[in-house]
């Protein structure tokens, strides 16, 4: 695996919330995409003829990282830190990456274990049945963080998801904090028994607003499990008081809600079109929100440049080939 050169001097750690110029860095999933079209989704020890079987490259990590690099400015690098397989979807999984000018200096190739796969299966009314075999994304550990420690002191910002090792994640936000490295994680899959304390310290949290109220609905009180939270507002509100400097909820068609430890309350209306397939929708608001970061937005900003980027993604059908560039977003947001 090449290495990242050293410098002479080591960056000098950031005050938290301090914006500086570096790369982006994704730490996160990598994954193939199996896509077949089915008229219904079997049912047990049911066998049917589907169609349009297409592989895409996927994962949270990977669509965050392609998105991202989409839309920065010459100059700024975006790098990826994870793991593939050593198989024939492993390569493709790379070329890709690097076909859209992505960085995997630091994404592993790992003997002997099969790459990431999601296994989709979508009927005739959109309904989907997902599989996820996290395959290398299991392997990815704290030292492989630590190997790309100094990348990662460089960063701007450093951005996670869940579909990796929840040890990695927490590691990685710890170190990012020990190095003023500005954090962003977007907290899908959201896990059905909520996240430690130690996740939440991130600089921004990125949910939707299913996720966000699983990640508080699975809470217990008393032995008794918490009622589902309506008002996004209360959502936002506890999820920031469980440690994030600020919360960013996602909305869909209803724009973003953010939240800080200011206590004001920021409404980014959502950019109107019309909808063709809303996968990596999420992944492409995660993206142009880092891209913003990098570039010294402040946060309302980068929402609302963010949810530009979600509703372009909108607009055209599948993952990373839906990933918008910069200037079909800033023709979103008419400049």
């Amino acid at each position: 695996m090449a290495r990242i050169p050293r410098t002479e001097t080591e960056p000098t750690p950031a005050r938290p919330g301090e914006f500086r110029r570096g790369p982006i860095v994704v730490v996160g999933s990598i994954n193939m995409d199996l896509v077949c079209r089915t008229p219904a989704i079997p049912r047990p020890g049911e066998t049917i003829i589907g169609s349009d079987f297409v592989t895409v490259p996927g994962g949270k990590g990977a669509n965050q990282a392609v998105a991202a690099a989409k839309l920065v400015r010459p100059g700024t690098d975006v790098y990826v830190i994870g793991r593939v397989g050593d198989d024939d979807f492993g390569q493709r999984l790379l070329n890709g990456l690097r076909q859209h000018n992505v960085r995997t200096e630091r994404v592993t190739v790992t003997e002997g274990v099969p790459s990431g796969c999601a296994i989709v299966q979508v009927d005739r009314k959109g309904e989907n049945s997902i599989v996820v075999v996290r395959g290398a994304n299991a392997r990815l550990t704290p030292a492989d963080v630590d190997a790309a420690e100094q990348l990662i002191a460089s960063a701007a910002c450093v951005v996670l998801q869940l579909e990796i090792p929840l040890e990695t994640v927490k590691h990685t936000i710890a170190t990012c904090q020990r190095l003023g490295v500005y954090t962003i994680l977007d907290p899908a899959p959201a896990p059905p028994k909520g996240l430690p304390r130690a996740v939440h310290g991130v600089d921004v949290l990125t949910p939707n607003q299913g996720e966000g109220e699983k990640l508080l609905g699975q809470e217990q009180t008393h032995r008794v499990k918490r009622r589902r939270i309506a008002d996004p507002k209360q959502v936002a509100t506890e999820l920031l008081a469980k440690g994030a400097r600020a919360v960013v909820l996602k909305l869909g068609g209803k724009g973003a809600l953010l939240v800080d430890r200011g206590g004001q309350f920021r409404q980014a209306k959502a950019f109107k079109v019309a909808v063709v397939d809303t996968t990596a929708a999420g992944d492409a608001f995660t993206g142009a929100l880092a891209v913003a970061r990098a570039e010294g937005m402040d946060l309302p900003s980068a929402v609302r440049f963010a949810n530009a980027a979600g509703a372009v993604c909108c607009q055209t059908f599948g993952a990373q080939p839906s990933l918008p560039g910069r200037e079909a977003v800033e023709k979103m947001m008419g400049g």
